[in-house]
């Protein structure tokens, strides 16, 4: 079977004209004659609704009952989007995590896909329908629904398409991936084509395009990853095992304007291990743990996205209740991230960011780095001028 795999996000289903235009994409696909399985999110801001309707019945709602509650979003999309392409002449089908197969861990909001079994997919595809799957979502081998955490429909998408050998494409508001986000850089370059690392790093670091887990869930099924605009305009991004292209160069820069960190306000005052088992209590995906032991005693801080706070003031509650003043939260910081194949093999591109950043009055305050990344902590303030500043020194200067 010639199969492809086609995600649309919320924005690309938000309103009923909009839903309409995918089945003519998805319509016009099938009748080139391929297979078609689309994997859609919830409509526009649905999700976000939705939550916030649970915590106006409760502060702190249960995992499992969140749940329960979201993964509505995606079976509305679905349901819709199968009316408008059996109202265009083709038959369709669609259905949930659980009926197509998507198995996942004990997790409930952050769960990971461990198993797909497209039995019922592939027999649907066998009568000649398209098969529509409520993204972000799958079941647990405890038969409990369970949802994948933000951006889970990329992954939805990306292991459908490794479990059916297809292709996979994503669609949204850009044809593909930029050098930084054009909201904030007039000079953005497009980049057609990005290895699975560095795309991973900018997508863990705040680029929108896709989703961190379904990066290394193609990654590890050799999945080629296509992302194209919903409308058909532009280019693409082809995502796959590339080999850097020029090692030491900065290819992109990701950003995000609010971050939290979490660390221990006196060192010694707090052991480490308290700190981690709270930390997995609340089921909480840091990006930067660093631990130390100078001086008086361990010390350690965590950066986390703001976006993977549903309620960060429940949580500043929770550490206050547990852990007194030994635990500072500290709100006011965003952070710029360089990506790029061996950017940190010497120090000359630290060393001028540090340079370029202090300039420019967005004097770091911490700094993280990887084999393909260097991330500095600023002012949330400051945020959008750092990404301008050092995306000029090191992309736009850059004839090649």
């Amino acid at each position: 079977m010639n199969i492809v795999v086609m995600k649309f996000g919320g924005s690309s289903v938000a309103d009923e004209d909009k839903i309409c235009a995918v089945a003519e994409r998805v319509v016009a696909t099938r009748r080139e004659g391929k297979d078609v399985v689309v994997v859609v999110s919830a409509m526009g801001k649905t999700t976000d609704q939705l939550l916030a309707l649970a915590r106006r019945i409760h502060p702190d709602p249960p995992r499992r009952e969140l749940d329960m509650l979201i993964s509505v979003g995606e079976r509305i999309s679905m349901a819709l989007l199968s009316m408008a392409v059996q109202k265009r002449g083709l038959d369709a089908v669609s259905l949930t995590g659980s009926q197509s197969g998507i198995i996942t861990n004990d997790r409930h909001s952050d769960a990971r896909i461990i198993e797909v079994r497209p039995v019922r997919i592939q027999d649907e595809l066998a009568r000649g329908r398209i098969v529509i799957v409520a993204g972000f979502q799958g079941m647990s081998y405890r038969r409990e629904i369970t949802t994948l955490g933000r951006g889970g429909s990329d992954t939805t998408a990306v292991a459908l398409a490794a479990a059916l050998d297809g292709v996979c494409e994503i669609y949204g508001d850009v044809d593909g991936v930029y050098s930084a986000d054009p909201k904030l850089v007039s000079a953005v370059r497009h980049i057609p084509d990005l290895g699975y690392a560095e795309m991973q790093e900018m997508a863990e670091h705040g680029a929108k395009v896709l989703n961190a887990a379904a990066v290394e869930f193609a990654k590890q099924s050799g999945i080629a990853i296509f992302v194209r605009r919903t409308d058909g305009t532009g280019s693409e991004t082809i995502v796959r095992k590339f080999p850097p292209k020029a090692p030491g160069r900065v290819v992109g820069i990701a950003h995000e304007k609010s971050v939290r960190v979490i660390s221990s306000a006196d060192p010694g005052a707090i052991t480490d291990g308290e700190l981690l088992q709270f930390l997995e209590e609340q089921s909480l995906p840091g990006k930067q743990l660093s631990m130390h032991r100078f001086g008086s005693g361990p010390g350690a801080a965590l950066v986390v996205s703001r976006e993977f706070l549903e309620d960060p003031a429940a949580l500043q509650g929770k550490l206050r209740e547990r852990f007194g003043e030994r635990v500072a939260v500290r709100g006011d910081l965003g952070a710029v991230s360089l990506i790029g194949a061996g950017i940190t093999q010497g120090f000359t591109i630290l060393r001028r960011s540090i340079e370029l950043l202090r300039e420019a009055g967005c004097e770091s305050c911490g700094l993280h780095t990887s084999s393909f990344r260097i991330t500095f902590l600023v002012p949330e303030a400051r945020v959008e001028e750092a990404v301008r500043r050092l995306h000029s020194a090191f992309i736009e200067s850059d004839p090649t």
